[in-house]
């Protein structure tokens, strides 16, 4: 019977190994070598822990798993497939990496069902991790009751050594051991191969003694290619230490089964080719031919199917005590699953008039936080330990999220930029309807670009609050004073990038990030105060851009302004009226959304007969040509800043509103 059991394992794991293998080789692109060696951990952790519906891969208790080694994806999708997703069927795997496929070149969760995060750069994946284990820490404390746990499931994520080098990776997990974070288990695959060759000419640092100065717990299974029961027992043992997140590094041999390529780089990232193939089903004692699975693999791999239609409907019953004995809270809790804002959420979001005090955006942003914050319980967030210079605190909250207390929402996230952006990623993909934001200046967006811009990519609503948006940084001088940084945000598909002018445009830009649940929003906000205008609107912020200020016919003249700069452009509209001529003044809070109207409303706007055009934001000018033409002109910045009193930086780079007369006079004439 232990032989029979042994040789169903074999069989199992050489599934993932050859289909893997042939997948590869007939697109003639990937990298077969982490699946190869990864094999008999993917095995035993979806055979034997993973709780999961393969027909059903959006049931919210099911566990998470995380490939952050993206690269090695024919292990993901391998699994999929055996277990019986009909997301990935075996014509998926014929054609990976092809056009239209759903088994792409790195796992994308906006692709595949079954595919929790979209990982391709090393270390985004077990960050993410972090972010969905204290997504799940967060809504058991705040659901769950002593005798119904709605809220009970596991993060385990495949990391490798390229993950382990990756510095986000360094920031997420220490914010991990830091909270405690029992349910997030991490197996590393130590194969000590990177495509530089053998890791030790870069990396020879004792990983596990790192993790364990985390406040991980730590494992090692010396004999990943082979021992299932070691790593069998190790999961086990992990998933018993409720009160630390847990790695195992389990050693592998990469590209394991391959006579010439195992244990090379070589095997990392470029198919076996024929030859090497039919060594390797030799060596492997495979007897089937390309993408062939024997049924007694299928048939223990789809014993999934039942497993996760039993877990999910023991669930479904305890979800439906939890509601008889707790209606309130379940209606809440199936109403965030649902992705649906509660009624009247934005209601106490504030209006103001020109006679209200004039403020920063960053205190208008804290403003609209302590108003949305009693009204939408799904809204969880911090700071990057800038919390006092980005307001990002909830009025009227106490306390933070901490292992102590993971029912607050307020995140500390320690000077830790890549990770928070990770993290909030992570709090997203978990699809609770959890909103995620997070605070930091927006000079270190620079920080964060690579996981915002898979926020973009994975249509992840996360909101980042950007404070502290030009040279009126003032005297922190200019690595503190981004120039460049908004228009390289803008260049990004599918992010809106608001930068408001107002208390009601920054009211206007939080309404508009909360209801887009499936696109970024950075909220570009000042340090220095500005005056509220008399026609802005908290409504036309979703325009993108309108008319704030405008003249009788046809304009001489159009200034479009963002920020503290829509300030200037209404004063100088003023001036420049005054001595008789026609000016338009027009608010573009967010780029992105304008481009989105229909043409005859851009045209209202900024209608093509009208070409005298000026532009004003203290930033680079890349991207305003295709507003002015040839015909116009801008005030922006060509030249980093400089270390002086904020007031000062912008009277010498020429944010006046004399310079901004100046200017337009010039173009008038």
């Amino acid at each position: 019977m232990v032989a029979a059991t042994a040789s169903l394992d074999t069989l199992c794991i050489n599934s993932i190994r050859m289909l893997a293998v042939d997948a590869i080789n007939k697109s003639k692109s990937g990298h077969p070598g982490l699946p190869m060696g990864c094999a008999p951990l993917g095995y035993t952790l979806w055979d034997k822990f993973l709780n999961h519906n393969p027909k059903n891969p959006q049931w919210f208790n099911r566990d998470r798993f995380v490939l952050s080694a993206g690269h090695g994806c024919m292990l993901l999708y391998a699994l999929l497939h055996l277990t019986g997703y009909d997301s990935v069927t075996i014509d998926d795997i014929k054609q990976f990496r092809q056009w239209g496929s759903r088994a792409p070149g790195h796992p994308e969760t906006f692709e595949t069902p079954g595919i929790e995060v979209t990982t391709g750069p090393l270390g985004a994946g077990i960050s993410n991790a972090v972010g969905l284990a204290i997504a799940e820490a967060h809504l058991a404390a705040k659901f769950n009751k002593p005798n119904a746990n709605i809220v009970d499931h596991y993060t385990y994520v495949v990391m490798g050594d390229g993950c382990n080098q990756e510095g986000i990776a360094s920031e997420a997990c220490s914010l991990a051991g830091h909270l405690k974070l029992g349910k997030l288990i991490a197996l590393y695959d130590d194969n000590r191969i990177t495509i530089d060759g053998r890791t030790d000419v870069s990396f020879t640092e004792d990983v596990l003694k790192r993790y364990e100065a985390y406040g991980w717990h730590v494992q090692h299974v010396a004999d990943g290619d082979t021992d299932i029961n070691a790593i069998e027992k190790a999961i086990a043992t992990a998933k018993s230490v409720t009160d630390k997140p847990s790695i195992i590094k389990v050693s592998t041999t990469i590209g394991y089964g391959s006579p010439n390529k195992s244990d090379t780089a070589g095997v990392h990232g470029a198919p076996l080719g024929e030859e090497e193939t039919v060594l390797t089903r030799q060596e492997l004692g495979w007897e089937y031919g390309p993408f062939e699975v024997p049924k007694e693999a299928y048939s223990h791999y789809r014993q999934a199917i039942e497993r996760g239609a039993s877990k999910e409907a023991q669930w479904n019953q305890t979800l439906a005590d939890y509601r008889s004995q707790y209606p309130s809270e379940a209606a809440e809790f199936e109403r965030m699953l649902r992705g649906e804002l509660p009624n009247g959420w934005d209601k106490d979001l504030p209006h103001y008039t020109k006679d209200d005090k004039g403020l920063a955006t960053r205190k208008h942003s804290q403003i609209c936080l302590g108003a949305l914050g009693p009204n939408l319980p799904e809204l969880i967030g911090g700071s990057a330990d800038l919390t006092h210079s980005n307001y990002t605190d909830i009025k009227g909250e106490t306390g933070s999220f901490q292992a102590a207390t993971p029912e607050k929402r307020y995140l500390h996230f320690g000077v830790r930029e890549h990770a928070m952006a990770a993290i909030l990623n992570g709090i997203a993909y978990h699809n609770s309807g959890l909103i995620p934001y997070g605070g930091t200046f927006l000079v270190f967006a620079d920080y964060m670009r690579g996981s915002m811009r898979l926020s973009a990519l994975s249509e992840l609503g996360v909101i980042y609050v950007l404070t502290h948006d030009s040279i009126g940084v003032g005297e922190d001088g200019p690595t503190h004073q981004p120039i460049e940084t908004i228009p390289s945000l803008r260049a990004i598909p599918n992010m809106l990038v608001f930068r408001p002018g107002d208390g009601n445009e920054t009211s206007g830009a939080y309404q508009v990030a909360i209801k887009n649940r499936k696109r970024p929003s950075a909220l570009c906000l000042s340090r220095q105060g500005m005056a509220n205008q008399a026609n802005s609107s908290i409504e036309k912020v979703a325009l993108g851009g309108y008319v704030i200020e405008d003249c009788a016919g046809n304009p001489d003249l159009i200034l479009i302004g963002t920020g503290t700069e829509l300030e200037l452009c209404v004063e100088a509209g003023k001036q420049l009226t005054s001595e008789g001529a026609k000016v338009r003044v027009v608010s573009m809070p967010c780029v992105e959304l304008f481009e989105e109207q229909s043409d005859s409303y851009k045209e209202s706007v900024l209608p093509p007969s009208v070409r005298k055009r000026l532009v004003v934001e203290a930033a680079e000018s890349f991207g305003w040509h295709k507003y002015i033409g040839l015909d116009g002109a801008t005030v922006t910045m060509n030249r980093f800043g400089a270390s002086a009193p904020g007031g000062t930086c912008m009277e010498k780079f020429g944010f006046t509103i004399e310079n901004v007369v100046k200017t337009a006079k010039s173009l008038l004439n």
